[in-house]
């Protein structure tokens, strides 16, 4: 039998392996990588962690942040290592929602009023001024004559009231041309069944679609029921034809003094409102030097109510409005009215408003801001954007403009005899307007500059029963030394943008020959306007969060959260930037292992081929497994084995 075979010893073994005949030599194993040189030591441009783990203690470790120090430093303690780190969380939860608050108000863009005083010279404002007392055109008096016998019909069918015994309305021949307009005597005055409210009907041009103008107040519904009627005659009247309404429009002004001296025929300017009679406008050339009644204007005005139309205009006295001198005075929307047989004082305060633009509000700083082109040659108001708006619909919807208003050129009035359903046009559009569902208001702004005027008044009778006498004596003694000159009125009459022709420079105010009328107290009446002071308001809108407000808020909500700065903040998102790269870089080392482990087929003829001596590895497979020692170096340890390779035979 034979011997067993001897096991080489471990060193003979190692020698066989490296140099006998049946052996080869492989590559060698890698060695530990050498210390890195001087030059590699150095700190690189860009050095990312190895690890999350790694990462996060770092920034732990070294972030100025409170509260992050003790996710590191309560390391061994698990517990307090949770609270913390629920906290921490906790804290950057509740930030980031107060800076949602924040932007959410921020992005409102509110303002806050800043309100401040100044004290400078201004300019004395513009005052307009109207008898109240509307005129009765040449050419239109056989139509007005008309009216009111149609009106004393329905009047008297509605109230039984008689106006002959009143004697409101005169019922001898009214002189002037013979006129072919003809009232429309199918629009009524009617009582609404089953209700009350007074009103007339109103049809469009196929009869169809009626509706009824109704009002809850008589007065009201027969005011409009004869302003609509009046219109239309004015309205079918030439364009260019001249009022003859001198006749009281001469003396509505007695006398006239601004700071302590006369008021000169430059300083005023007239036109004609339909309803509101004669009006003169009183324009400063100078700045206001010292407030007080002396330095302002004082006005001895007449009140009588001449030619008047007792269904049209149911007041008496004067109506007066003070406004910016570039600006058209608004009478039916802002002026005030003054009683006849007193002395009234007002006082004035300027305020200045100053708005804010995009994207704290809508304002807008002139015309070129505005898709409505303006009717009136002057500065821009919201009021002449709404009306010229208005206007505008008018001719888009009834092929006709409202005569109180300017037309563009080539339009035309509506009137009855060129638009017969014209009235039924334009209460509807009224009515919307009335409703705030025209888009006249979001097409108009408000200007981004604006002045208004803030009036305090006074009153007083005047004259006295003492002094009524020579005053009114003195005053019908005021007579001009030559005829009474005679002015063109624009036929477009309307108190926001009628033609507006100077007064001659005879003008001299003058009184009836015929001395001291009836019940003389009714018919004058005194002005006092002035600045009470030449302070002036300013308001000015403020954003309530600029960008430097925003930023000092947003630090100090993290200064409260985490007590840090900006800097802080730029190490947290350096950790964010840090850990986004890590996460590329371990995915895609991640993917290139998932993609080098795929197994690959070996042919048995390739395998059988290779020589004993070919233990190259295989760079094809780089997950290869190692070859297994024999039985016998299996006690060899790898400091004998030393850097040789023993491949396996297949």
């Amino acid at each position: 039998m034979e011997a067993p075979a001897q096991v080489p010893e471990a060193g003979a073994v190692a020698q066989a392996a490296g140099e006998g005949p049946g052996t080869c030599k492989c590559p060698q194993a890698q060695l530990p990588p050498p210390p890195p040189t001087e030059e590699e030591s150095r700190e690189r441009l860009l050095e990312l962690h190895g690890s999350f783990q790694e990462l996060f203690t770092f920034f732990c470790a070294n972030a100025t942040m409170h509260g992050a120090t003790r996710l590191v430093c309560s390391s061994q303690n698990h517990l307090k290592r949770v609270s913390w780190g629920l906290l921490f969380l906790g804290a950057l939860g509740a930030l980031y929602w107060q800076f949602g608050l924040l932007f959410e108000q921020y992005w409102r863009y509110p303002v806050i009023l800043t309100v401040s005083v100044h004290s400078d010279q201004r300019l004395f404002p513009s005052v307009s001024l109207c008898d109240l007392n509307p005129h009765r055109p040449r050419l239109a008096r056989r139509s007005l004559q008309a009216l009111d016998e149609f009106a004393r019909e329905n009047i008297y069918a509605l109230y039984k009231f008689n106006f002959s015994e009143s004697g409101d309305v005169s019922g001898a021949q009214a002189p002037g041309p013979e006129s072919a307009f003809q009232l429309d005597r199918t629009i009524r005055l009617r009582r609404l069944s089953g209700q009350n409210e007074v009103g007339f009907r109103l049809c469009n041009s196929t009869g169809g679609d009626c509706f009824y103008r109704a009002y809850s107040s008589g007065v009201k519904a027969v005011r409009a029921w004869y302003l609509f009627h009046y219109v239309n005659i004015l309205a079918a009247l030439p364009t260019d034809r001249e009022d003859s309404h001198h006749s009281h429009g001469d003396h509505f002004v007695f006398s006239c003094r601004y700071d302590s001296q006369d008021c000169r025929a430059r300083h005023f300017q007239t036109f004609h409102h339909p309803v509101y009679g004669s009006c003169y406008t009183f324009n400063s050339e100078s700045a206001a030097q010292r407030p007080g009644i002396t330095h302002g204007i004082s006005l001895v005005l007449r009140a009588e109510q001449q030619d008047h139309l007792p269904l049209l205009s149911t007041e008496a006295g004067i109506k007066v409005m003070v406004h910016k001198r570039d600006h058209i005075p608004f009478l039916e929307h802002q002026g005030f009215s003054i009683r006849p047989g007193t002395e009234t004082t007002i006082r004035i305060r300027e305020d200045e408003v100053h708005r804010l633009g995009s994207p704290y509000g809508r304002c807008t700083d002139g015309v070129q801001g505005v898709d409505v082109p303006l009717l009136y040659n002057t500065s821009y108001t919201m009021q002449a954007c709404l009306v010229s708006c208005f206007q505008q619909l008018m001719l888009d919807t009834c092929s006709c403009g409202y005569y109180f208003y300017p037309l563009p050129p080539g339009a035309q009035y509506c009137s009855s005899v060129r638009h017969p359903a014209w009235g039924h046009c334009f209460y509807r559009l009224y009515r919307e307007l009335e409703t705030h569902r025209l888009p006249c208001t979001s097409r108009c702004p408000r200007p981004c500059r604006e002045s208004s005027y803030k009036l305090s008044a006074g009153t007083s009778r005047w004259p006295s029963s003492k002094s009524r006498d020579w005053i009114l004596a003195e005053l019908g003694k005021q007579r001009p030394g030559s005829p009474s000159p005679r002015r063109r009125h624009s036929s477009s009459s309307s108190s926001a943008g009628q033609a507006r022709a100077p007064l001659p420079a005879s003008f001299t105010p003058r009184y009836p020959q015929g001395g001291a009328p009836p019940n003389p107290r009714s018919n004058v009446a005194k002005v006092n306007i002035f600045y009470q002071e030449l302070n002036y308001r300013t308001v000015d809108e403020t954003p309530v969060y600029s960008v430097p407000q925003l930023l000092s808020a947003m630090g100090g909500l993290w200064s409260l959260w985490f007590g840090s700065s900006v800097l802080s903040v730029l190490e947290l998102l350096e950790l964010l930037l840090d850990a986004t790269a890590l996460t590329l870089l371990l995915g895609c080392r991640r993917l290139c292992r998932a993609q080098g482990s795929q197994p690959t087929a070996v042919h048995p003829k390739a395998e059988a081929g290779r020589s004993p001596g070919d233990c190259r590895r295989d760079v094809r497979h780089p997950g290869a497994q190692p070859a297994v020692l024999p039985r016998a170096l299996a006690g060899v340890s790898a400091e004998e084995l030393g850097q040789v390779c023993v491949c396996q035979d297949s």
